[in-house]
């Protein structure tokens, strides 16, 4: 009895020894992922000169201009621009107003921003690196023909697509003639705050196109992208292959220290009571070739997409589109768009696009009321246009596959 219980003790002390060095090599070695993400996050993450916590316990760290994302591009490390640097010129925003609307103040940080010369990125974190793998794939781009055309509900042409892997739209869009050449594109939308879960995720947005390249801005709902359910402004960079969110890449040069391109709306609409809007446009400078992104309202420059970072985009887009996306997983029901339900043409109940503005690659205004509208889903949302006193407005939404 003796023997079998020194024997006993003797095997347990064996198996702590051995767990315990194994502990102490998995510490000492970390995966190879792990050592990938940390390399990725010493990237994204740039030194601070002031850090900014926000109420959605974001944390926006103030950086150096000449040290943002942007200028890891590698075409970017012999640039010449600067803190101070301004579009050579903007699109005004149209008179129009609607009375129940109220503008939302810029997104994200308390008042004051950061300091002069530096420019608020947000945090990552390895968390927020090990979600971003499961992203969708991006949109295809449309391909052939015209759009689908509504006019009083009725259909008449249609627009073939790619598959467009668990993607959903109602939108505005040019109608795509091979002399089209577009300069700049404006909107001001109503910003809701539509219910998504897991992967789904729920947008408006602007959107310019040529071939394989593309920007766009809106404001969007993506617990994927952000890791909660606020709805938070966005831009997004395609070039070929090459494709990004926010500044997750080096694309996009932020000079505006009081605007987070990725901070959450403090306030945002209820169907029915108040409205609240943002004003967006893109502009092509036609002096310098960069694309600039701008708070409409009052003609603030937010930042610009550099004309060295695309293959194939450097004076002018091929195609504008505006309105609502959704993406939900193969099996899994759509979620709500814009308002969450089925437009009836009212600005104080669905979600819309006003003041819709198209620009030549001259600078020159470009009447819109000659705009396609398409919609793959009518059984779950819907888009319609005003041609009363709301002109140059587009009403899209519904409540997806509940």
């Amino acid at each position: 009895m003796i023997m079998n219980r020194r024997i006993i003790e003797q095997f347990l002390l064996m198996l702590f020894l051995c767990l315990s060095y194994a502990g102490v090599r998995g510490t000492k070695l970390p995966s190879q992922e792990d050592l990938e993400l940390e390399k990725r996050l010493k990237l994204l993450n740039k030194p601070a000169i002031k850090t900014i916590k926000t109420k959605y316990d974001d944390i926006y760290d103030c950086v150096d201009f000449y040290k943002q994302p942007a200028f890891d591009h590698p075409l970017l490390k012999n640039h010449n621009y600067h803190p101070q640097i301004k579009p050579t010129s903007f699109m005004k925003e149209s008179d129009s107003t609607i009375s129940t609307s109220q503008r939302l103040p810029r997104t994200g940080l308390p008042v004051g921003g950061c300091p002069v010369g530096t420019v608020p990125i947000r945090r990552t974190t390895k968390e927020d690196l090990i979600r971003h793998k499961l992203l969708p794939s991006q949109e295809d781009v449309m391909v052939n023909s015209s759009l689908t055309h509504k006019e009083n509900s009725i259909y008449s042409k249609r627009r073939r697509y790619k598959p467009l892997q668990g993607y959903k739209l109602a939108i505005a869009n040019t109608r795509g003639y091979p002399s089209d050449k577009f300069g700049g594109a404006a909107m001001t939308t109503s910003v809701y705050n539509p219910h998504v879960e897991g992967q789904q995720s729920s947008a408006c947005r602007l959107k310019l196109i040529n071939g394989a390249n593309m920007i766009q801005v809106g404001w969007r709902v993506d617990p994927t992208l952000y890791g909660d359910n606020a709805t938070r402004l966005f831009i997004h960079f395609q070039d070929g292959e090459n494709a990004c969110f926010n500044l997750l890449c080096p694309a996009f040069v932020l000079i505006n220290p009081e605007v987070a391109i990725d901070g959450a709306f403090d306030i945002v609409s209820q169907r029915g009571g108040k409205v609240y809007e943002i004003g967006l446009s893109i502009n092509w400078d036609q002096n310098e070739g960069n694309w600039w992104l701008f708070y409409t309202e009052t003609n603030t420059p937010i930042g610009f997409w550099p004309r060295e970072v695309f293959d194939d985009f450097d004076y002018f887009a091929t195609s504008v589109q505006w309105g609502g996306v959704v993406y939900s997983p193969p099996g899994i029901p759509e979620p709500p768009m814009g308002s969450s339900f089925l437009p009836i043409k009212d600005v104080n109940y669905d979600g819309y696009c006003r003041n819709i503005t198209l620009l030549s690659d001259k600078g020159d205004y470009i009447d819109t009321g000659d705009l396609l509208f398409y919609l793959d889903a009518p059984n779950l949302y819907d888009v319609r246009f005003s041609g009363d006193y709301l002109e140059h407005t587009m009403f899209y939404g519904g409540p997806g596959g509940l």
